[in-house]
């Protein structure tokens, strides 16, 4: 293309692009770019996932060993926080409000243990996913990683530190008189399924949080209410045997995921603690909650996971 110009010289200019006017998606398209941060397929981002393996695993034993550095006793208060949240809640529920109720005296703290430890498992989880993208924004804005290596790796601190604390149940439960046996190894399937639904919850609330980061200050008090409903401190049909309420308030108590949960670590470890106290299908129950929380809450944040860290 060619045009005269003032001087009677001839000047020719440049053939348009074959680009021009194409849209901005189609040009990109036609060049292989990509969207920064897009979400992968569900398939690449488990692949993606397990290539972090080592980063998570990493990840969560340094959270783990920075958490009570400052602390004089060190990683000691892993153990010695749910034991004198235990003491405490034998003096209120077990001493002055008679919360023993259907269960033996000499296993009442060997149960009262259990639920304190296995419900904080629990409870840590949920509270660590909470803040696990808004507490981190300066790791997630500067480095390109699949999002959910972060909850997934809190709700595997909180399993490290479920295990220190196992050491504290077993000599307890030797003092109190239940002696290592063959049912003991139940707490390791049953400790899977809760590392499952915790995980499950962790990335629930940690996409929940990552929006509205006040939910961080609202979750205790909400943890705080479904532990007293699950019966860390009592039994809960012996509690609710001689109140008026229908007979299926009770059956939901117990089906309710932490109760379930609990009940299986203490009917694996308590000598005298036995099916009777079980609800019915127990273990299906357990894995149903787990399977439920893990696919639900794995699917929920990966749907949102262009999202954490912008704006």
């Amino acid at each position: 293309m060619s045009e005269t110009t003032h001087d009677g010289g001839i000047a020719v200019s440049a053939p348009p692009s074959p680009d021009e006017g194409l849209p901005a998606a189609q040009l990109a398209a036609k060049y292989g770019l990509t969207v920064s941060g897009a979400r992968p397929s569900l398939r690449e981002y488990v692949r993606q996932l397990w290539g972090r393996r080592h980063f998570i695993l990493a990840f969560s034993q340094a959270k783990l060993t920075a958490q009570y550095s400052q602390a004089r006793l060190g990683q000691l208060w892993q153990v010695a926080t749910p034991l004198l949240n235990a003491a405490v809640y034998f003096f209120i529920f077990g001493l002055l409000l008679g919360a023993r109720r259907g269960i033996p005296h000499d296993i009442y703290v060997p149960f009262l243990v259990t639920g304190v430890f296995v419900f904080t498992f629990t409870q840590s989880s949920v509270l660590a996913g909470v803040r696990a993208i808004s507490g981190n924004l300066g790791l997630v804005r500067a480095l390109h990683f699949p999002r959910a290596s972060l909850p997934i790796s809190f709700a595997l601190q909180q399993l490290q530190q479920l295990l220190f604390s196992m050491i504290v149940l077993v000599v307890i439960m030797v003092a109190f008189g239940s002696l290592p046996d063959l049912s003991w190894l139940l707490v390791v399937p049953a400790l899977l399924l809760q590392f499952v639904f915790n995980t499950g919850l962790a990335l629930l609330f940690a996409r929940m949080g990552s929006k509205t980061p006040d939910l961080a200050q609202l979750m205790p008090f909400v943890l705080r209410t479904w532990m007293y409903a699950s019966g860390v401190m009592f039994s809960i049909p012996a509690m609710l045997a001689d109140k008026d309420v229908p007979s299926w308030v009770s059956d939901v108590l117990q089906w309710n995921p932490a109760a379930i949960y609990m009940d299986l670590v203490r009917f694996a470890m308590i000598d005298g603690y036995g099916s009777s106290y079980l609800p019915p299908h127990v273990w299906a129950f357990a894995a149903g909650w787990a399977l439920l929380a893990g696919v639900f809450g794995f699917v929920y944040f990966w749907k949102a996971e262009e999202r954490y860290g912008r704006g």
